[in-house]
């Protein structure tokens, strides 16, 4: 009997990878097609944490990563260990962590948000009188706490890429339009760009924005987030003028270099069985990082469904 494989693509892919896969979607998305997903083999095209997040989801399948540099600036930039003795600092306090961060991390946490749950889920928290802690993201911290006057201690990590996004670069841009003009931006960006910002929201969010505009037909769509997403956007509205947003100078070529080392060839690979196998965490890890991304889960099954 011949094995069921299946492929998962994030947004931030290039567009022939997306083309490979079976499911294409956020974070939030493909965790879930991860855990009800019939499959024996899932190739997740991705980085090492989406990955680890799917085979923590669905034990019984094997997960493949198809190149084993596919990693992420707030994984790399988080040590565990500092990381727990900061949790223990808070002991009254509930950890929420982003969904980008190792098991390890997760299994330190007590609740897992995207970019798309993570305002519900903390507001959620606070309406039942708890204090937050929030890892591994900076930046999506502290526009949380700007916009809800929250005071959440952050752990201090950035995206990499979403960290170039400057307010100066933004400026000039928007200065040398003379028509309408409009930002939408991930919460992985800076506050001063977020500040600048029409929308702020999740991958998925971004793209529903661009599908659901009406506005002024002539106006500019700057986007602060990896260029990944705006084939999709383009191919949802041809009509549109969809221009990522800069990051200086006016250079508009900001790009995860670890979503793209997932190349056609790496992915022809792990379809075929060949690479990184997620098979080195423990029953214990996965039990301990399961259970703050199964409350994630059940949140968004009872809001968003």
């Amino acid at each position: 009997m011949s094995r069921r494989v299946v492929t998962l693509a994030h947004y931030y892919t290039e567009p022939h990878i997306q083309q490979m896969a079976d499911k294409v979607g956020d974070s939030l998305e493909l965790s879930l097609y991860a855990k009800e997903c019939e499959a024996d083999t899932i190739v997740f095209a991705g980085v090492r944490f989406m990955a680890e997040t799917a085979k923590i989801l669905n034990p019984q399948a094997e997960v493949i990563l198809p190149d084993r540099g596919s990693t992420c600036s707030l994984v790399t930039q988080t040590d565990v260990t500092a990381l727990k003795a900061w949790r223990e600092s808070y002991p009254d306090h509930v950890h929420v962590s982003y969904i980008n961060s190792s098991a390890e991390h997760k299994a330190l946490s007590d609740w897992i948000v995207t970019s798309r749950n993570v305002d519900d889920i903390i507001a959620h928290l606070y309406a039942e009188g708890k204090k937050v802690i929030f890892s591994p993201d900076r930046n999506m911290g502290a526009y949380l706490n700007f916009q809800y006057d929250y005071d959440m201690p952050l752990w201090s990590a950035v995206c990499e890429v979403h960290d170039k996004f400057n307010q100066a670069a933004l400026d000039e841009a928007f200065a040398a339009i003379k028509g309408d003009k409009y930002l939408i931006a991930h919460p992985e960006s800076p506050l001063p760009v977020l500040q600048k910002a029409d929308y702020v929201g999740s991958t998925s969010g971004m793209l529903n924005w661009i599908k659901a505009y009406d506005q002024a037909p002539d106006a500019v769509i700057f986007v602060a987030t990896e260029d990944g997403i705006l084939y999709n956007m383009r191919k949802a509205r041809p009509d549109m003028k969809i221009e990522q947003a800069p990051i200086y100078a006016g250079c508009q070529c900001n790009q995860c270099p670890y979503m793209k080392l997932n190349t056609q060839q790496a992915v022809e690979r792990a379809q075929a069985g060949e690479g990184i196998r997620i098979d080195y965490l423990s029953e214990a890890q996965m039990d301990a990082a399961r259970l703050p991304i199964e409350r994630m889960l059940d949140f968004s099954r009872r809001y968003y469904q």
